[in-house]
């Protein structure tokens, strides 16, 4: 038995047509199986390497200028990197200050595990920074 195709105006033998609707049929279960992955937040990284995570549920973008105004956070144009959507919040936090008692002595090493001294650190540089009760990874800038 024999099927002419519409498509393509030519016969197609019936053991090739039930291959091709086997393929089909197979392909649209992928299709209707396949699940959207739900992100919730639109992220902004900037120029120097900072990230900011806004709800992207009921978001809102206006550009005045060189400006984004996404929900309550405001970008420079120029200094925007990149944006994307995530699954979850990936703002970076920002700078911290560290500071330890007189009395905890504070050890500072490279990546390479030599002890440094606090003057000799380089921006840029990334250190393990130890006292008695934390140690800590930092990057000086």
């Amino acid at each position: 038995m024999v099927f002419f195709c519409y498509l393509c105006p030519s016969i197609i033998p019936t053991v090739h047509m039930k291959r091709i609707l086997v393929l089909l049929i197979a392909m649209a279960g992928l299709v209707m199986s396949a699940n959207a992955i739900d992100y919730h937040y639109l992220t902004f990284e900037t120029t120097d390497g900072e990230k900011a995570s806004v709800d992207a549920t009921s978001l809102t973008l206006t550009f005045s200028g060189t400006t984004l105004t996404a929900g309550t956070q405001s970008f420079t144009l120029s200094n925007l990197k990149r944006m994307y959507f995530t699954v979850s919040d990936e703002s970076t936090t920002g700078f911290a200050t560290l500071s330890a008692p007189e009395e905890d002595a504070v050890l500072i090493y490279d990546l390479n595990g030599r002890a440094t001294e606090k003057g000799q650190m380089r921006d840029g540089g990334v250190y393990v920074v130890k006292t008695k009760s934390e140690t800590y990874k930092v990057i000086k800038k």
